[in-house]
């Protein structure tokens, strides 16, 4: 059997360039406690040693002026080059009014932010120094779920705390535009923005977050992979914002049970349950229950693979994508956009008269429907399609309720009601059926399963 690794000689070629960034704000007037006050009682309660710039404030009465600067958090980071750039989390320098790096040796910088992207959680800094130790970047592809990694940051603002555990999964989902890399190293408050480092010494993450109902570490980190925090870093140095793409889908999993009653085998790609108006996706053709299968020839697994893709698609790029609709694949070509604030929900159209419900083979399903009024057509922006009164029975346990607008059924697009009484009469009452329908502005599927 192996023994234990030893980290010493890490320690030694890593740790000097690791930093410890101390974000400062300038008082108000009327502000209360410090944000730091319970980080102090911590250190107080345990006999630690106050961090520098850490000091206890007194009552607010007895503050200074307005413009006083006080420390506001701690956080960690890592040299990225001998001239002073410097990488850490956009979290850590949100909102400051300075930052004061510290390096391994106790030298201090004010630094300035080069750039910050919240959606990735990446930011780089820039202090005026030369002659700095720079961090080794390491191969993602090459780190293995069960090898050992290390950490070095600030937790609680105790600068240079090393700490060591195993890598436990690779591309964790908990955002829409990174995969992180899951461990069982002790992450905790400060940690944020410093290395995850291999065996080799080499960055392969940044520590990020932590999943913990106390607050503190409960044996489950997440970091972000350095090569997709080197390519956001890229971006915010040359300048200083990251531009993405975007195509104007609102997307969903594909579930297990819907992809075989649509035909298409295995659960995969991306489920679109909504398409903007006017937007890349609406222009090339894209519909509501369309399946996204591939774009620009690369695979989509998982749901999450598509924003990904899109996002590090250049904007005004001619891509191509691949969507399963209705039980057949058709190739569609998109011009991305570039990614823009959420846009607000459109307003509801004025209700009109509503049309008397329709009897017939779909109460076989449990279902009463009703024709569309031209106004709910107008304002779920669909050509047709028909209206759910009620549902009962297999209707009502697939999901499906009063107002859902049933646009599909056993991949046969309905337009009117008397279309999906034809596509029912057609069915084969003992085997299930999928319904694509749309909810508010929302597509999705549902499987109806006959009574037994």
């Amino acid at each position: 059997m192996r023994g234990l690794p030893d980290f010493t000689d890490l320690v030694d070629l890593v740790g000097p360039s690791v930093v410890n960034i101390r974000t400062l704000e300038r008082a108000s007037a009327d502000t209360g406690s410090s944000a730091d006050e319970q980080m102090l009682e911590f250190f107080k309660r345990f006999g630690i040693p106050i961090p520098p710039g850490m000091t206890p404030r007194g009552p607010r009465q007895d503050r200074g002026p307005s413009d006083e600067v006080q420390p506001r958090g701690v956080g960690s980071g890592f040299i990225l080059s001998a001239d002073g750039l410097i990488m850490t989390n956009a979290h850590v320098v949100d909102g400051a009014d300075e930052l004061v790096v510290t390096l391994p040796d106790k030298r201090e910088f004010k630094a300035k932010i080069v750039g910050a992207d919240k959606r990735t959680d990446v930011a780089v800094v820039k202090i005026e120094a030369t002659g700095l130790n720079a961090v080794k970047i390491g191969d993602i592809n090459r780190l293995r779920v069960g090898e050992w990694v290390m950490a070095i940051g600030s937790p609680f603002g105790l600068e240079n705390t090393v700490t060591a555990g195993i890598v436990s999964a690779k591309k964790r989902d908990t955002g829409d535009f990174l995969p992180f890399i899951q461990t069982d190293v002790a992450i905790n408050p400060g940690n944020s923005g410093g290395p995850l480092i291999n065996m080799r010494g080499e960055v392969v993450g940044i520590n990020s977050q932590i999943y913990s109902r106390s607050g503190g570490f409960q044996g489950i980190s997440f970091a972000i992979p350095i090569d997709e925090a080197v390519r956001v870093s890229d971006q915010l140095r040359a300048n200083g914002r990251v531009t993405r793409g975007r195509i104007g889908v609102q997307i969903d999993q594909v579930s297990k049970e819907v992809a075989e009653s649509i035909g298409l085998g295995q659960p995969r790609g991306a489920l679109v349950r909504g398409v903007e108006p006017n937007s890349p996706a609406a222009k090339a053709g894209v519909e509501p229950g369309d399946i996204v299968l591939k774009f620009d020839g690369k695979e989509i697994d998982k749901s999450v693979d598509l924003p990904r893709l899109v996002g590090n698609t250049k904007p005004g790029n001619k891509s191509s994508m691949t969507v399963f609709r209705r039980g057949a694949q058709r190739e569609l070509a998109i011009t991305v956009a570039e990614l823009e604030p959420d846009q607000p929900q459109r307003r509801a159209a004025a209700p009109d008269a509503p049309k008397p419900p329709v009897l017939g083979a779909a109460q076989s399903l449990g279902l009463t429907l009703a024709e569309l009024t031209p106004a709910q057509k107008k304002e779920l922006n669909v050509k047709g399609g028909v209206r759910v009164e009620a549902a009962e029975g297999p209707a009502a346990r697939a999901g499906l309720r009063e107002g859902d607008v049933i646009v599909a059924i056993a991949n046969t697009e309905v337009a009117s009601a008397k279309e999906l009484e034809t596509a029912v009469a057609r069915l084969d009452k003992s085997r299930p059926v999928n319904v694509l329908f749309r909810r508010g502005e929302w597509a999705q599927y549902a499987v109806i399963r006959p009574q037994r």
